[in-house]
């Protein structure tokens, strides 16, 4: 059974009425998550054209897409958070992947679609306990509600074709801004392609002003931001190269090709 939600989070017992399903039956195209496994992974679709999460089946616990790796680097930020908050579950990459590697975090992750959530044990996701936890909830009025309380907050709410409207409005990043801890740090996985790409930019600009940095993926897919609360490190690229003394070796085996990019990408900035 779930533990209770911490005094800080809002109150996650009222479920949302509606998903992003509910939404596409009323349209007549229902879009109910589904699994495909391919060799040895497994990923999830909402359609046949995208994936939206994928594992190896070898090793569940790792990070199989570029972009999640990228998304890791808020560890340059915060080698040891307290407390992290996601939006977005997905087929669990990185709540699986901060859970096993993170042991001293909290982690909470928010998630909309009842039918997301009940593949969790397809994509071994742990069970909620003490330190982990997957909250049924609209993540806009969840952010509204939240106390800031978080170290790290990564956003990865995607439904097919793309983010939710109401994921990336200018209101809902300076809500996010506000659940921050001062020196938080806020990660979104952005389409470089999609037409309101610069938009999207601009809205966590308004929140964040310059604090913020942008690393695209070397397939020109995935555009991961990171947007700090307080002052961007000046620092970061020599802090890329180093593993962070609390990190294991074969988590830092494999975010190292990674951070390397985001060291390259601090240095040009």
């Amino acid at each position: 059974m779930p533990d209770a939600a911490s005094p800080d989070a809002p109150d996650a017992s009222a479920a949302p009425q509606t998903s992003r399903r509910d939404a596409a039956d009323a349209r007549g195209t229902p879009t109910r998550p589904f699994v495909q496994n391919v060799g040895n992974t497994r990923a999830l679709h909402f359609s046949q054209k995208e994936i939206q999460s994928r594992m190896s089946l070898l090793s569940p616990d790792a990070l199989d897409l570029e972009y999640t790796r990228m998304m890791m680097g808020f560890l340059l930020f915060n080698a040891q958070p307290a407390h992290i908050t996601m939006v977005g579950l997905g087929g669990g990459s990185l709540p699986k992947f901060c859970h096993r590697y993170l042991p001293d975090a909290t982690i909470d992750v928010i998630e909309i679609d009842a039918d997301v959530i009940a593949l969790r044990e397809a994509f071994m996701v742990p069970l909620d306990s003490a330190r982990f936890r997957v909250v049924h909830a609209d993540a806009a009025p969840y952010m509204q509600q939240a106390q800031p309380a978080a170290d790290v907050l990564l956003l990865d709410g995607f439904g097919e074709g793309g983010i939710p409207d109401a994921l990336c409005t200018a209101a809902f990043y300076a809500a996010c801004r506000d659940v921050l801890k001062p020196d938080g740090v806020m990660v979104v996985n952005f389409h470089v392609n999609h037409p309101d790409h610069h938009e999207y930019m601009g809205r966590v600009r308004a929140a964040f002003g310059a604090s913020m940095i942008e690393v695209v993926d070397d397939d020109m897919t995935n555009s991961v931001v990171f947007a700090c609360k307080g002052e961007l490190p000046d620092d970061l690229g020599a802090l890329a190269l180093v593993r962070p003394p609390t990190l294991s070796k074969d988590a830092w085996r494999q975010l190292m090709p990674t951070f390397r990019v985001i060291a390259a990408t601090m240095e040009l900035r």
